[in-house]
């Protein structure tokens, strides 16, 4: 969430940097370069940047350690799986969702975490540890939890067509052109899963093909497939129904203060987490950038701005309230109506890649 840090963080974040500074410091306040750089790989407005005032969490890291962080964005898993796997990017920490985790994890792309190095991991929850998508607990650490939801200008949208246990929204025809929807496949799938009643991670094939057909059903109503341009197009009132991220209300209610968002029956509840792929090449100042990540004041920071939802019990209880509500943090009822992304056979990710390039051919023509 852009906000600018309050007062008592920033007071915090101060005298944690001039005690880290202490010693071999420079005029502006940081520690000499050290001539390292770190290349830090993550989704689009995903942490505190210094924009409009906001705390600046790259150059606070920068400061304190001397080190120069590179920071690159993607837009999707798959989009920075692609890359990484394709060796045409080398990074060194890199944020991906579960199951994609798992996925890197089983075909040998991330690091074993020392977590020696990394002592502030310790403020993550129990509840936490040991995943299913990281199992040993020995690869990833939590950064943010949410759930999908679905976004909607209360100005132009009939309160009688919104029903909140179900995704039919994206599907009515009265709203055609104005309904925007994810630009990758595994989210858009999950959508017409969830609202034909199938599971997340169905892997029969006619469960698919009829998710593909409820997709192919929708494109004509849908006026683009998008991934972080979904917030200036509900902001600015081009489009007026997306399916998207709980936690980026807080963003979308800073251009739109009629936006209003509900989280569907079997929506996909995501952990992302912190990861270091195999193709790092400073896996020392890579840990560095984790354990600074996981300070109870960055996280804070950081959960400030974005507005989703923390693994750590310390951070949640510093927040105010606007961002601790039931749409941010759901109650166990309706997380026990959720469900998480597991790993998808080679098979089924072959099938959903091929049934998706056929649909965008489609929308393109």
């Amino acid at each position: 969430m852009k906000k600018i840090i309050s007062l008592v963080l920033s007071a915090a974040l101060l005298i944690a940097s001039l005690s880290a500074l202490a010693g071999c410091s420079k005029d502006d306040g940081g520690v000499e370069k050290t001539g390292e750089v770190l290349y830090v790989y993550n989704w689009g407005e995903y942490i505190s940047n210094g924009d409009d005032g906001t705390f600046d969490t790259n150059a606070q890291f920068e400061k304190e350690t001397g080190i120069e962080v590179k920071y690159l964005t993607f837009s999707s898993n798959e989009e920075m799986y692609t890359k990484i796997k394709s060796g045409s990017m080398t990074v060194d920490v890199i944020i991906p969702s579960d199951y994609m985790i798992s996925q890197m994890i089983s075909e040998g792309m991330l690091e074993k975490l020392d977590f020696d190095n990394i002592p502030n991991a310790e403020n993550i929850d129990a509840s936490f540890g040991k995943p299913m998508y990281d199992p040993t607990g020995e690869y990833s650490v939590p950064y943010t939890w949410g759930c999908t939801a679905i976004f909607y200008d209360s100005r132009y949208v009939d309160p009688e067509d919104v029903d909140e246990n179900s995704w039919d929204l994206l599907w009515n025809e009265k709203y055609a052109g104005k309904i925007l929807m994810f630009n990758n496949q595994r989210d858009a799938f999950a959508v017409a899963e969830a609202k034909l009643g199938y599971s997340l991670n169905t892997e029969d094939p006619d469960e698919l093909e009829a998710a593909y057909q409820e997709l192919v059903k929708q494109s004509p109503l849908v006026q683009g497939y998008y991934g972080d341009q979904i917030f200036d197009k509900m902001e600015s009132g081009e489009a007026i129904i997306a399916p998207y991220f709980n936690g980026d209300l807080p963003m979308m209610l800073e251009g739109n203060e009629y936006v209003k968002g509900y989280i569907p029956k079997r929506a996909n509840k995501f952990v992302d987490a912190l990861c270091i792929p195999t193709c790092c090449q400073n896996k020392s100042a890579a840990e560095k950038y984790i354990d600074f990540m996981c300070r109870q004041d960055i996280a804070l920071a950081n959960i400030e701005y974005i507005g989703y939802a923390s693994p750590m019990s310390c951070v949640v209880e510093e927040l105010d309230e606007e961002l601790t509500g039931e749409f941010y943090y759901p109650s166990e009822e309706k997380l026990a109506e959720c469900e998480v992304f597991y790993q998808l056979s080679n098979e089924t990710n072959t099938f959903l890649s091929q049934k998706w390039e056929d649909l965008m051919n489609q929308v393109v023509k």
